[in-house]
């Protein structure tokens, strides 16, 4: 009996490796599809030894003819809809390339397989972006939206899409509203990884001072290990075809996650002054370790998101099993590990 195909776009990022890894264990064959210009960076592939496991195809996502010619010639049972561009500060320079990846993509690949009459299952990895500034504490699957960026915009157009798709053709196509989810092959350009990197570039290298934007953001942060379990569960365990909110139902602040990693570390700090003023301190030797910097302030800022995941929890059984401080914990004692290896890894 030969073993279910599963379709992975953008199975190089954080995501795609770990649910590649997941897959691979439960006996599927993973198909991913990687950009042209991504020069085949597999390093997060490789960190789990998998690489030579998954069959790999070259396309940008936009590439109509070819991302179907792909999906006829693998007929894969379902298709994980992992990449996007999902910088925010970049959506707002380049809106219209964030759209034409975010949504026009998925849009294809929605096309392509109804208008081809093929029998895939789809999974749109939707984010609460979508959310924006609402006023409603924890957001559940059927809060109002009020997207923030040009970003959170490209994606609720994607999510809204995958409704209208299901109801109007009668497909197993769903989305996962995913909440902000860490793990230490969270690229540097994400502010998790940053301040833990950065914080321990100081600390053990003496590594220039680190600038962030607002320390007042409040996130609802989980492991990247536990949300594509989600992932999994809403594709394989669901009996109808639905959208579901990821999170862990706590927020926390950048200065938190901060106070956080260097607790881990044993770096007492303070934080002195206000406003763009402000810096963080280690009180040790009076030393500025973080500054605040008008750069990394977002066009139009987002405050804060907490989710509502009681939807899944229920349906799915699906449960987050990283705290806050287990991931934080592990982030860094991973970042620290890769810093003293002879390989060193760059995410």
């Amino acid at each position: 009996m030969s073993k279910k195909k599963i379709l992975i776009t953008g199975i190089n990022g954080q995501d795609g490796a770990y649910l590649s890894k997941y897959l691979l264990e439960k006996n599927f064959d993973v198909i991913g599809i990687l950009r042209r210009s991504s020069s085949y960076k597999l390093q997060r592939l490789d960190y789990f030894n998998i690489s030579d496991k998954i069959k790999f195809y070259h396309s940008e996502l936009n590439e109509y003819r070819n991302i179907e010619r792909i999906i006829l010639e693998t007929k894969p049972a379902i298709i994980y809809n992992l990449a996007a561009q999902s910088l925010v500060e970049y959506s707002f320079e380049n809106p219209a390339y964030s759209f034409d990846i975010n949504f026009s993509s998925v849009l294809n690949m929605l096309d392509i397989i109804v208008r081809n009459n093929l029998d895939i299952k789809f999974f749109q990895a939707s984010t609460s972006e979508m959310f924006g500034n609402s006023k409603l504490d924890k957001k559940n699957e059927i809060a109002r939206f009020n997207p923030t960026s040009p970003y959170a915009i490209s994606k609720l157009s994607a999510h809204q899409l995958i409704k209208n798709y299901r109801d109007s053709y009668n497909k197993f196509f769903c989305s996962g509203i995913l909440f902000n989810h860490e793990s230490f092959l969270r690229g540097r350009e994400f502010v998790t990884k940053k301040i833990v990197n950065g914080i321990i570039n100081i600390y053990y290298n003496k590594g220039p001072v680190l600038k962030l934007g607002n320390l007042d953001s409040r996130r609802d942060w989980g492991h990247a290990e536990d949300y594509i379990i989600a992932m999994y569960k809403i594709m394989h365990k669901s009996k109808l075809p639905d959208d579901y909110v990821v999170a862990t139902g706590k927020s926390y602040s950048i200065r938190d996650f901060i106070k956080k990693v260097c607790d881990c570390i044993d770096i007492k700090i303070k934080f002195v002054g206000k406003g763009l003023n402000e810096k963080c301190v280690d009180t040790k030797n009076n030393k500025t370790i973080i500054k605040v910097d008008k750069k990394y302030f977002r066009a139009n800022e987002l405050h804060r998101l907490k989710g509502n995941a009681n939807k899944i929890k229920k349906k799915l059984n699906w449960k987050p099993t990283f705290t806050f401080n287990k991931l934080v914990e592990e982030m860094v004692k991973k970042e620290i590990e890769n810093l003293s290896s002879k390989n060193n890894i760059f995410f």
